[in-house]
């Protein structure tokens, strides 16, 4: 008797934990790639009824889509031709002159040169691990960090020296020592920090500033957050700090730091631009290496980011976000006010689209999201934003996505299940 042959194929053998024909295959650097905490949630949240404080969503019944329309109809009679041909890599001229326009008005003084268009900051994020990672090479992060930093420069080898955080940002009377183990660069979010929420101080932005210069690292800022300001005064960016210390007075930046900002959270984040402000030859390098990527930002896009931000409709778009997610950050702190335990602790931000919240030493948050899930609300558990995978207590929460009336029955929810698990621990200790 002819005994049957069982084929195993496709995801029943990566389940069962046997090879595929392909896994010799793969480049050694995949196996430092890992798939996105917040990506694979989405697939989740896509649900109607679940309620997501998951995502870095911004809200999208703020999208200006009548302005976007006009846009895009404005491109195609004028520009039709030139919106939907190649561009150049650098990025369409007139969107790298209004960028620069803008930057001026933040203290540092530049010239499109100093700018380059990326297919979203996830891209700069990318070309930045590609010119300038080695493998082994140190990168100096704060601890937490933003979880898509770690993910694009894990495929370059990357390892990392870790600052922590308190209330005021990076502990800058940490940053010295920790300068001394040699990194390559020092990334950081001095504003309405992801995942955290809290902003670097301004005594803490000049001494990172000055350390930085002392031990000849430069500085990577990434600043997707920083016009989305809802109390308190604006806070120079690093940039324009270093510029001011190198007394820089022509409009070439030649500085320290490169600065990463992005049209996603102030515009639509479906347009997937963003840019770069560097030194020209970091710029130049930058290029060569998204030559190899895209070729060039989409045109189109360029062409209609350019359109609606013209005439003074951004500035008043963005006064319409601030009141806007003021409005869901104050409804989601007085929800956790009401909701959550007292052993609870969380950040107060001020600006942004994130808030911080820490649950006692008994709990941990994949134990509350696995709950959480079930009762269709979502977050991100703490791990991912640590490139040790330390970090087991916490939750980034956002606030831009949601309605405040969702806000609240999703906090509400979710007090109850952090509730529910706090007194089954009790009752196990």
């Amino acid at each position: 008797m002819v005994k049957p042959t069982i084929k195993v194929t496709g995801n029943a053998r990566q389940e069962r934990g046997l090879q595929t024909p392909w896994d010799h295959r793969y480049a050694h650097r995949t196996k430092q790639m890992t798939s996105s905490a917040v990506r694979e949630l989405l697939k989740f949240t896509e649900q109607p009824e679940v309620i997501s404080f998951a995502g870095g969503m911004p809200a999208p019944d703020l999208f200006p889509i009548e302005e976007f329309a006009e846009a895009c109809q404005k491109v195609l009679h004028e520009h039709g031709a030139q919106a939907l041909q190649y561009g150049i890599t650098e990025g369409y001229t007139p969107l790298r002159e209004q960028i620069s326009r803008h930057t001026a008005r933040y203290g540092i003084s530049i010239n499109p040169d100093n700018v380059l268009i990326t297919t979203g900051s996830q891209q700069a994020l990318d070309l930045i691990g590609k010119i300038f990672i080695n493998r082994g090479d140190r990168i100096l992060v704060e601890s937490p960090t933003y979880l898509g930093a770690l993910q694009a420069w894990n495929a370059y080898g990357a390892e990392y020296i870790t600052v922590p955080l308190d209330e005021n940002g990076m502990d800058t009377d940490a940053l010295e020592e920790a300068l001394r183990y040699g990194p390559k660069f020092i990334y950081v979010l001095p504003n309405f920090q992801n995942p955290t929420g809290v902003t670097l101080s301004m005594e803490r932005r000049y001494k990172l500033v000055e350390l930085a210069d002392r031990y000849g690292v430069p500085i990577i800022e990434d600043d997707p957050y920083g016009q989305l300001r809802y109390d308190g005064e604006h806070l120079p960016s690093i940039v324009a700090i270093d510029h001011q210390y190198r007394e820089n007075h022509d409009h070439c930046y030649r500085g320290n730091v490169i600065y990463l900002s992005t049209f996603s959270k102030i515009l639509a984040p479906g347009l997937r631009l963003a840019w770069v402000v560097a030194p020209h030859e970091v710029i130049r390098k930058m290029v060569e290496a998204k030559q190899g990527e895209d070729l060039n930002t989409s045109t189109f896009n360029q062409l209609v980011a350019h359109e609606v931000s013209k005439g003074g409709f951004l500035d008043e778009h963005i006064k319409l976000i601030r009141k806007v997610y003021r409005e869901r950050r104050d409804a989601m702190l007085a929800a956790m006010d009401r909701y959550f335990p007292p052993e609870v602790d969380w950040t107060h931000p001020d600006g942004g689209l994130f808030l911080w919240a820490t649950l006692p030493e008994y709990l941990t948050s994949k134990d509350v999201l696995e709950e959480a899930l079930k009762q269709k609300v979502a977050f991100v558990t703490s791990e991912p934003f640590y490139p040790d995978g330390s970090g087991h207590r916490s939750m980034r929460l956002n606030f831009s996505y949601s309605m405040p009336d969702k806000i609240n029955e999703g906090i509400h929810r979710l007090g109850s299940v952090i509730k529910a698990k706090a007194e089954e621990k009790k009752k196990e200790l």
